[in-house]
C-alpha cells in the first residue's frame, strides 16, 4: 500500500465542504467528509484505479468520485498526494495544483 498524503488546498477544500453542508447538518457534514477521505485506502490500494482527469491529460493525475465530489490525486513514485476535492459541478482550475517538490 502505498502512502496517500493530502495537500493544504486538499484539506482546505475539505473543510469548506464541511462547513457548507454544516450550515444544514453537522452530522450529515461529518458523514460526507468521512466518506471523502476514506475512499484514500482504495486509492493507497489500487493508485491507477481512479479515472484518467480529461481536464489535465497527465496518466500521473486521477480521480475517484464520491457523493457530488471528485476526488483528485497525483501518483509519485512512492507517494501518492491528494490535490484537490472539488464538487462535480465546478471547473477545474487550469493548472493542477500539483505538491512542490
Amino acid at each position: 500500500m502505498m502512502p496517500v498524503e493530502w495537500t493544504r488546498s486538499a484539506i482546505a477544500d475539505l473543510a469548506n465542504i464541511y462547513e457548507y453542508i454544516a450550515k444544514d447538518s453537522e452530522r450529515y457534514a461529518l458523514s460526507v467528509v468521512d466518506r471523502l477521505t476514506s475512499r484514500t485506502v482504495q486509492i493507497g490500494q489500487f493508485p491507477f484505479s481512479g479515472e484518467f482527469v480529461p481536464e489535465y491529460r497527465n496518466e500521473q493525475i486521477r480521480e475517484v468520485i464520491e457523493y457530488s465530489y471528485r476526488i483528485i490525486y497525483y501518483v509519485e513514485s512512492e507517494v501518492i498526494y491528494v490535490l484537490a476535492v472539488v464538487h462535480g459541478a465546478r471547473l477545474l482550475p487550469e493548472t493542477p495544483p500539483l505538491p512542490k517538490s
